[in-house]
């Protein structure tokens, strides 16, 4: 039964790679304004009504929700309306696609990096960091739209600059609630987004401890390795030392 659903997955999978591409390329020519606009645009609000299906039906399907949830954190920022630039994190769902398959192995450049990566989203709760602060972040622009009548656009550049107290000041709030929103992600983003860049910064000191250590090791053993043959060249020419003084003695 699995041999005969294989093909259809093959198939599947091969079209969300396409769809992906085809939203980060439309993305990026509404961003360089190339093409007509108003097209590229109904494409990307298409295209997020495929993904943002293809992943309810997924969700739906799955046994364990939560491991879902975990591993396709990007997939979920990948079908937030709130701007076209978000359509990116779509792009993470092609590197669990070539895990899948294990494209990697099978063109024979799997490597430590790989294990890296994955040890750097999953087991330092970078995924978790990350998709907290995008949440923060998204509601906060999404509640200040509402309350100061700006566009999303607008919204969100106001929610990243807030949130990582570059705070340029060309959008600010006027309201009561609007001021009490901007006043939860300061907190919020500077928490959440201190631990991300901690999270970072240990994860890159980590290695570079560990790739020191391991150098140290090396190292240490190519010198005992050297000392130890020194110890077998030196009871060598001890032996032939000792053969020569008694060939002498013996004439």
């Amino acid at each position: 039964m699995a041999k005969q659903q294989r093909p259809w997955l093959i198939a599947y999978h091969v079209g969300v790679t396409v769809l992906t591409l085809w939203s980060v390329v439309n993305v990026t020519l509404m961003f360089l304004k190339w093409g007509d606009y108003a097209t590229e645009f109904a494409i990307a609000n298409g295209l997020l009504v495929v993904f943002a299906v293809d992943y309810l039906f997924r969700f739906i399907v799955t046994k364990n929700r939560k491991v879902f949830l975990i591993q396709s954190a990007f997939d979920l920022l990948g079908i937030i309306p709130l701007h076209p630039v978000f359509a990116f994190f779509r792009l993470a769902r092609l590197g669990r696609l070539i895990r899948y398959h294990h494209l990697f192995w099978r063109l024979g450049i799997a490597g430590k990096w790989t294990k890296a990566y994955h040890r750097f989203i999953y087991k330092t709760g970078f995924i978790y960091l990350f998709s907290i602060s995008v949440a923060i972040i998204v509601l906060s622009a999404f509640l200040f739209s509402l309350t100061e009548k700006q566009s999303l656009a607008n919204s969100l550049w106001w929610a990243i600059t807030t949130a990582t107290t570059v705070g340029y000041g060309d959008e600010t709030p006027h309201t009561a609630f609007g001021k009490i929103i901007a006043s939860f992600l300061m907190f919020g983003g500077i928490g959440f987004i201190g631990l991300l860049t901690s999270t970072i910064t240990d994860f890159v000191t980590e290695r570079a401890s560990k790739n020191a250590a391991a150098q140290k090791t090396k190292e240490q053993a190519d010198i005992v390795l050297l000392l130890s043959k020194i110890d077998t060249l030196t009871t060598k020419v001890d032996r032939l030392q000792q053969q020569i003084e008694r060939l002498h003695q013996s004439k």
